[in-house]
């Protein structure tokens, strides 16, 4: 079954509203011709209205990096899903390493996160991924496929239509280093079967899974001609509008 390209530019805590409309504006003029790749933005909350204005008439999409699962009340720094969608995110980010590894979210709050993101109506990029460790142990595809499991709980066969898996390798985010398109399509393969035998086979080859980890302009190609990546959840390429152009005009290796 082919799935449509998924490429996603998370901006992490790096740009000034300023700066990313100068990068939203740059990158927009060098995808002008791209047609059949879904490619979304995830500025930090201080962005996101303005970049929203802009792509707002454009097949770009907007995502939120994060969100707090109440729809509201004394929970001083949060925000909402209804917040994000009335600056126009279409998609929010759950369970990123870093929200793992350093904000403590567990795959129980991720699958809070991701039942009320369906409910209020906004598409959740679920990221998965393993520490070096549990590489290392032999341990990816039962740590993976685990959270996986806990994060689509009550999941509905519906609601699997929107949401999108990230593959992220923890030792590969920032890191520079990359798995290789072999390991990380062994990966999303798991991943895929796993949605086999919680789903059925139609969901599984309908719902994208994604890679991230390190991902650039010289892997990309390489990484996009693997049978079950469907996309990438890109960081630093992300950040300058020539190297994340690349990336959304991959060019799969045969």
């Amino acid at each position: 079954m082919a799935r449509r390209a998924f490429i996603a530019g998370n901006w992490k805590m790096n740009s000034t509203a300023e700066e990313g409309v100068t990068l939203t504006n740059e990158l927009l003029s060098l995808i002008e011709d791209v047609a059949d790749v879904d490619v979304v933005l995830a500025p930090p909350f201080t962005s996101l209205d303005r970049i929203g204005n802009i792509i707002k008439d454009n097949p770009v999409r907007l995502s939120a990096q994060n969100f707090f699962m109440e729809p509201e009340g004394a929970y001083t720094g949060e925000i909402s899903a209804a917040m994000l969608l009335g600056v126009g995110c279409v998609h929010v980010i759950i369970g990123h390493s870093e929200r793992r590894q350093l904000f403590g979210e567990t795959d129980e709050t991720i699958n809070k996160k991701t039942a009320v993101a369906l409910n209020t109506g906004l598409k959740p990029i679920v990221c998965v991924g393993e520490v070096l460790e549990e590489r290392e142990a032999g341990k990816a595809l039962e740590i993976v496929t685990g959270q996986v499991r806990k994060a689509l709980l009550d999941i509905n066969s519906e609601d699997m239509g929107k949401v999108v898996v990230a593959y992220e390798p923890v030792w590969a985010i920032g890191t520079g280093k990359t798995a290789t398109p072999d390991d990380a399509q062994e990966v999303h393969r798991a991943i895929r079967d796993l949605l086999v035998e919680l789903y059925n086979r139609k969901i599984a080859d309908s719902v994208r899974i994604i890679y991230g980890g390190s991902v650039k302009p010289d892997n990309v190609d390489s990484l996009m001609a693997m049978a079950d990546i469907d996309g990438a959840l890109v960081g630093g390429a992300s950040l300058k509008a020539e190297s994340f152009a690349r990336l959304v005009n991959f060019q799969p290796l045969d």
